[in-house]
């Protein structure tokens, strides 16, 4: 179980990342959605799409973690590459609406990990998840992708504790994917060792996450050569 305060203070960061998202997106002209994002290959459309997916598919986790039955988000990569296809190219208000149900639906059905949990992880794509960390890897998706769309937002405007929930959920990413041995030290004083950890990065909190999400090294020092990262 989640201890009821923890689970408030994260569903209130939630709602407040998912606000300044959706303001966000009903800026946005049609031209605007159809533009690329940071994520290659994709446009803001497709960003948008992929959240309005995500919010459905981690309730499945929610499921996993409350029966201890396993639960699989997408029944295949596919699958879930057509789901994000088929929402992108809905119309505006369709999309914005889908999105705006997903989150209700997320944070609605994220009430149940306040009750009994039957087990203490879930997997993910090979990674290891607390069940208890369910609402900090939405959060982390929230603001990993609005930094994806490119606009005027920036991650400075996130909560600290959501910066620190994208960044945890980036290096789950990296230790899954295999990624070169470092240990990452933030000006606020975290740390994690990935691998061997044998190159020392260092950044602020926004600087590590731009880095290890989308290569964006601007803001990172190094004792050596930075490795080319997996992408996710």
């Amino acid at each position: 179980m989640i201890n009821p305060a923890r689970l408030h203070s994260d569903l209130s960061r939630l709602g407040r990342e998912t606000d300044m998202f959706l303001a966000t997106v009903e800026s946005l002209s049609d031209d605007e959605m159809t533009a690329p994002s940071r994520c290659e290959g994709w446009t803001r459309a497709d960003v948008i799409a992929h959240i309005a997916s995500n919010g459905q598919a981690l309730v499945k986790l929610i499921d996993w973690a409350t029966s201890g039955e396993e639960r699989q988000l997408y029944a295949s990569k596919e699958a879930r590459a057509q789901e994000i296809s088929e929402l992108a190219t809905l119309p505006r208000a369709e999309l914005l609406g889908r999105l705006r149900e997903s989150a209700a639906f997320f944070a609605k059905q994220a009430q149940r990990l306040a009750g009994q949990l039957a087990v203490e992880e879930v997997h993910l794509h090979g990674k290891q998840i607390p069940a208890t960390s369910i609402v900090a890897l939405r959060i982390a998706e929230i603001v990993v992708h609005h930094h994806d769309l490119d606009t005027a937002w920036t991650i400075e405007e996130a909560d600290p504790d959501s910066v620190l929930n994208a960044l945890e959920a980036a290096v789950r990413t990296m230790r899954a994917q295999g990624a070169p041995g470092m240990t990452l030290v933030t000006e606020e004083r975290d740390e994690w060792v990935i691998g061997d950890g044998a190159l020392r990065v260092t950044s602020d909190r926004e600087g590590l996450l731009e880095w290890l999400a989308r290569g964006v090294a601007e803001n990172v020092e190094a004792d050596g050569p930075l490795p080319t990262l997996p992408s996710w």
